[in-house]
């Protein structure tokens, strides 16, 4: 299993995420991994997106960059999207954020191509072993699929 510090060196290849190519150094590490690895990035990444999937984030309201002071409703994905943007900037914020759902807010205005994210490790499974991707990590990091987190049913979303 790869552990969280390999997992955090290698969301550290993003650099600066402000770049729309920001997710090419990390895809080329992940290509030249073997499968059993690429796969273990894949689980570290669905293990980090669950635990913030909890309602203290969730129900944060969107921050909208085009008319600022006028926050609107997550949706499912931005909210999904929002998460990977925390994991993208790296351990301390990731951490950080964990610690004080404050933080969390900036991140759904900066998703950052987050969903660029979720694809990395298919694309370098595909492309390392030639076979389709049927890999199910054991954490679900869809939106409002960690019960510990969402202990209440989810009328938002």
């Amino acid at each position: 299993m790869m552990t969280w510090d390999d997992f955090w060196s290698l969301i550290d290849l993003l650099g600066d995420r402000r770049r729309c190519d920001c997710t090419t150094p990390l895809a080329d590490a992940l290509a030249e991994l073997p499968p059993a690895r690429i796969v273990d990035f894949e689980e570290r990444l669905a293990e980090a997106l669950y635990r913030l999937d909890r309602r203290e984030f969730g129900a944060l309201p969107v921050i909208d960059m085009s008319s600022p002071g006028k926050p609107f409703a997550q949706s499912a994905d931005s909210f999904l999207y929002s998460r990977c943007a925390v994991v993208a900037a790296g351990r301390r914020e990731y951490e950080a954020v964990l610690a004080d759902p404050a933080r969390f807010a900036p991140h759904t205005a900066t998703t950052l191509h987050g969903e660029n994210l979720l694809d990395l490790a298919q694309e370098a499974y595909e492309e390392v072993t030639g076979e389709e991707w049927d890999i199910v990590t054991e954490f679900d990091y869809e939106s409002c699929s960690n019960a510990a987190g969402w202990p209440e049913p989810v009328r938002q979303f």
